[in-house]
């Protein structure tokens, strides 16, 4: 299974110690403002356990994040195939990260390693990154990464109800497309 570094993270399988700091994160309705809920203890860990297995069957997915200096787990970020009934197919990246690493730079960090992984290790064509339309920081994100939205690719999320975060966005990155200057990863 690939580990991915960046200058201040450590994108690596899931460990027994991230699974209460993983619980507290999705428990909290701040991160999980533009989910449709929070979820359990036993969801968290569920979760957990689905993305290390698929690590360790593809050699890639959702990475626990982890800061170097510190060795704290701060969230996860990574790639997973789209799921079926989507009006779109490709692989997505994605992240999410516990409050109190926001406004550090550590989620557009670990998703340019990410997708550079994507393009350069893999070999994909395109990765998508989906988020509810009103998740201006996510936005933010994909945009840092030289993403770009097409508003004709907007859905409503059928896995998500009726209400204000039904609505999504898809952002679009193609392999050899401008892109801001990516950190190493070792």
């Amino acid at each position: 299974m690939s580990e991915l570094r960046t200058d201040r993270l450590v994108l690596r399988e899931w460990r027994a110690s991230d699974l209460a700091p993983w619980a507290a994160m999705n428990a909290d309705p701040v991160v999980r403002e533009y989910f449709p809920e929070v979820l359990t203890r036993e969801q968290s860990e569920a979760s957990a356990a689905l993305f290390q297995a698929d690590l360790v069957r593809r050699g890639w997915g959702w990475w626990a994040v982890e800061v170097i200096a510190t060795g704290e787990f701060i969230g996860f970020t990574g790639l997973d195939p789209v799921e079926d009934g989507m009006p779109f197919a490709g692989v997505e990246a994605g992240w999410r990260l516990a409050r109190p690493a926001w406004g550090h730079g550590y989620a557009t960090e670990a998703a340019r390693a990410v997708v550079t992984h994507a393009f350069e290790e893999l070999g994909l064509d395109e990765v998508l990154a989906v988020t509810a339309a009103t998740h201006l920081r996510s936005r933010a994100v994909m945009r840092r990464l030289g993403m770009t939205h097409d508003p004709a690719d907007d859905f409503d999320d059928p896995d998500v109800p009726e209400g204000p975060l039904r609505r999504s966005v898809v952002y679009r990155l193609r392999a050899g497309s401008p892109r801001p200057a990516v950190p190493a990863v070792r």
